[in-house]
C-alpha cells in the first residue's frame, strides 16, 4: 500500500484534519503549514484557530452533562449525525489527505459521512482513520502521520521526547511506594469510567486506577459502585469539557449523597482537569496530563509547573 501521500500538480501537500488530536500532532511534527482545514473543535495550537472550519455541531448547545448525554443518546438511536460537514468547502480546499477517526461516533464527524463526501471530490483525496486505544498506539499514530506527510524526522523527534518523559515518570514511580487509588470520571451524569489510554496515564503518574477500562471504551458506572470503591483521589475530566465547565459539573455532583460520602471529596482530593485538552484527545499532550497528576499526588508545585496548576487547579469546594 502506498504510504506517503503525494501532492498533486507540483503544489504543496494539502491536509484536512477532522480530528482535534490529529491537528495537534500535525503541527507538532512541523506539518502545520500543510493543514488547510480543521474542525470547529480544533483549538490547539493557536495557529489552528485561523484555519477554515469544515464542521459544526448539529444539535443544541446544552451546558449540563445530563442534557448533553440525553441528546447524544437520542441522536445516535435515531441514526442522526452529531456534526455537520461543509462539503462545498471541502471541495474548494482540494485536499490530498483527510485525517479522521472511527473510534468514537461522539468525538468527531462520522467516518461514513467523511468517506461519502471524499468520494465526490475531484482531488481524489486519501483518507486515513486514526484508532489508537493506548499510549503506545498514540505514539505509533504520530509516526504514521509523519511518514504519510513526509515529516518522519519531526515525528520521530516528538515521539522520542515523549518517550523520555514517560521514562522519567516511570523512574519516579519506582521511587514512590504510595499508589493512590484513583477514580477518573470521563463524564459525570451519568458517571463514566476511564477508558482507552487514561488508566495508563494514571499508572504513569503513580496512581492505581479504580473502576477503569484500559484499552477499551469508557463504561457507565453506578453511584453505589463508586461509593463502595471509595477511592483515595478523584479526577474529574469530562470529555470535551474545558476547566470552567468541569468545575460546574463538579458543583452539580454535590447533589449526590454518594459523592458527598467519598473520602476523596471530604478530604479535598478532587482534581478538576481540562479533559478536552489533556485526557480526551489522543495527541501530544497526554504525557503532560500524567506529569500534572503526578505533581498533584505529592502536592508539589515547582515553578516550572505553576502555570499549569493555575489552569488545572484542585477543586476543594
Amino acid at each position: 500500500m502506498r504510504l506517503v501521500v503525494q501532492a498533486k500538480n507540483g503544489r504543496g501537500l494539502r491536509i484536512i484534519s477532522l480530528l482535534p488530536s490529529a491537528t495537534e500532532i500535525l503541527f507538532a511534527i512541523e506539518a502545520g503549514d500543510e493543514v488547510v482545514g480543521v474542525t470547529h473543535e480544533c483549538d490547539y495550537p493557536d495557529e489552528a484557530l485561523r484555519l477554515p472550519r469544515l464542521t459544526a455541531s448539529a444539535g443544541p448547545d446544552y451546558a449540563m452533562p445530563a442534557e448533553i448525554d440525553r441528546h447524544v443518546r437520542e441522536s445516535l438511536h435515531q441514526g442522526s449525525s452529531l456534526y455537520s460537514l461543509d462539503r462545498g468547502l471541502l471541495e474548494r480546499l482540494r485536499p490530498d489527505l483527510i485525517v479522521t477517526q472511527e473510534l468514537c461516533p461522539v468525538c468527531a464527524v462520522s467516518y461514513d459521512v467523511v468517506d461519502a463526501a471524499a468520494k465526490q471530490l475531484r482531488s481524489d483525496a486519501r483518507i486515513v482513520s486514526l484508532e489508537p486505544s493506548s499510549l503506545r498506539e498514540v505514539f505509533d499514530t504520530i509516526l504514521l502521520l509523519g511518514r504519510m506527510t513526509g515529516h518522519e524526522a519531526g515525528a520521530r523527534e516528538v515521539v522520542a521526547s515523549l518517550e523520555a518523559r514517560v521514562a522519567a515518570l516511570a523512574a519516579a514511580r519506582k521511587r514512590d511506594a504510595q499508589r493512590p487509588r484513583t477514580l477518573v470520571l470521563e463524564w459525570t451524569d451519568p458517571p463514566m469510567s476511564a477508558g482507552h489510554w487514561i488508566p495508563e496515564l494514571i499508572e504513569l503518574a503513580g496512581g492505581e486506577p479504580v473502576l477503569a477500562n484500559p484499552g477499551v471504551d469508557s463504561k457507565r458506572l453506578e453511584w453505589d459502585a463508586i461509593a463502595a470503591s471509595d477511592p483515595d483521589a478523584v479526577i474529574v475530566a469530562p470529555c470535551g469539557f474545558d476547566l470552567p465547565k468541569t468545575k460546574a459539573a463538579i458543583a452539580e455532583l454535590h447533589g449526590k449523597p454518594q459523592w458527598r460520602s467519598l473520602r476523596a471529596n471530604r478530604s479535598g482530593r478532587v482534581l478538576a482537569l481540562d479533559g478536552n485538552a489533556y485526557l480526551s484527545r489522543p495527541g501530544t499532550r497526554l504525557v503532560e496530563a500524567s506529569e500534572i497528576i503526578a505533581e498533584w499526588y505529592v502536592g508539589a508545585q515547582p515553578m516550572a509547573t505553576l502555570r499549569r496548576f493555575r489552569q488545572h487547579d484542585r477543586s476543594r469546594d
